[in-house]
């Protein structure tokens, strides 16, 4: 059962390119994938999703019946790359958005061969898929991180023309695999060539992105919002480092923008585009947490509400490296690409509690995501 369209109506959206677009969209299972499917199919959008089964359980993909929103879902590994090239052809997507990944810094210590696996041949497979069987393909998206720059622990952010590198495995791949997407383009997808091969491709770097429907582990805003749902003492390790917190639907919007310029062959957005929050809300993972047990006592004073926040305590470790300090610069997506974040900090943090208690009292979720996504839309720019 597709999702009501009707419920974005009246919104500012550009409902006039999206339509009928097909999509194909790796890593539709995760909580970023889940998002952007119920996003693009609610703007009229074909959506084909491959990628293996839900990461996490419960999951947002399942209890926002992602599955019933989109055209298709194919579960499969981005590593086989014949099932990749066979669910292409069958697409026929005019524009791809790749964001199948292993998305863990910790997890990319544990599991490094599989983080390069997946993140690098990853990349050159649905390059690969593109260049053999995607003949109808004019733009693709290659969604990296924040962590693809080689972190210099500096207090301003990073522009798209700096030094990558990548300290830990899940940091190299990511900036492993904007060099093949570069690779690829320059030996394949060339710009000066555009009206030959016809395909325009971008990679997106984005901040810590946080927002309702994220069970992931060792993640700050999952890690709290389970400590809230068990009763238990929040542990947290790392709590002076600073993070680009933003809400899940800034970067989102942020490629839809950028899929759209690449999609018309506009050759200035063929390049690295940094999507993160205003400099103000690089926080430490102290402040967020801190903010949030403000807002859940502030909403327990106003009004009856399933949460409490049980309190915290340092993990002083031993913890493999994190960077302590990492922001980004979005000075070229508000000049060239006209994006900017619509939300600050304390609100997205206050969409997450709203998020929250609507899954704790058993709300229908997809139409709570929907409900979100039309007061992003409808919200001005920062």
């Amino acid at each position: 059962m597709a999702i009501r369209k009707s419920t974005l109506e009246g919104l500012d959206l550009n409902k006039s390119f999206w339509k009928g677009k097909s999509v194909f969209l790796t890593g539709h299972t995760g909580f970023k994938g889940s998002w952007l499917s119920l996003w693009l199919s609610s703007l009229g959008a074909k959506v084909t999703g491959y990628s293996l089964e839900p990461p996490t359980n419960p999951s947002l993909f399942v209890i926002a019946s992602v599955q019933s929103a989109i055209e298709k879902s194919v579960i499969a590994d981005i590593r086989d790359l014949a099932r990749l090239q066979d669910a292409m052809r069958a697409a026929k997507p005019d524009i791809v958005i790749h964001m199948a990944a292993q998305p863990l810094v910790r997890d990319s210590y544990k599991i490094p061969v599989d983080t390069y696996s997946i993140n690098v041949m990853g990349t050159v497979h649905i390059l690969e898929a593109i260049r053999t069987d995607g003949p109808n393909v004019k733009a693709f998206v290659n969604v990296t991180t924040d962590k693809v720059y080689e972190n210099k622990e500096w207090s301003w952010g990073y522009r798209e023309n700096e030094t990558l590198g990548g300290y830990d495995p899940y940091s190299n791949s990511k900036a492993c695999s904007e060099l093949v997407t570069s690779a690829y383009r320059n030996s394949f997808f060339h710009p000066e060539k555009i009206k030959e091969h016809g395909v325009a491709i971008a990679t997106a770097r984005a901040g810590n992105v946080i927002g309702g429907g994220d069970f992931a582990l060792d993640r700050l805003i999952p890690d709290i919002i389970r400590s809230i749902m068990e009763n238990k003492k929040l542990s947290i390790r790392n709590p002076n480092s600073i993070r680009p917190w933003q809400h899940v639907l800034e970067p989102l919007s942020g490629y839809m923008e950028l899929a759209e310029g690449l999609y018309n062959h506009d050759t200035k957005f063929i390049d690295g585009w940094n999507f993160g929050p205003n400099e103000g809300d690089a926080k430490s993972v102290l402040s967020i947490v801190e903010i949030l047990n403000q807002k859940i006592s502030e909403n327990g004073k106003e009004k009856k509400s399933p949460l409490h926040f049980p309190g915290f305590e340092i993990d002083k470790g031993p913890h493999p490296h994190e960077a302590n300090y990492l922001k980004l610069d979005i000075s070229k997506a508000r000049s060239i690409l006209g994006w900017s974040p619509r939300w600050n900090l304390d609100t997205a943090l206050g969409k997450i509690i709203e998020w929250t208690e609507s899954y704790l009292n058993k709300e229908k979720i997809d139409s709570v995501c929907i409900r979100q996504i039309g007061e992003y839309m409808s919200a001005s720019g920062q």
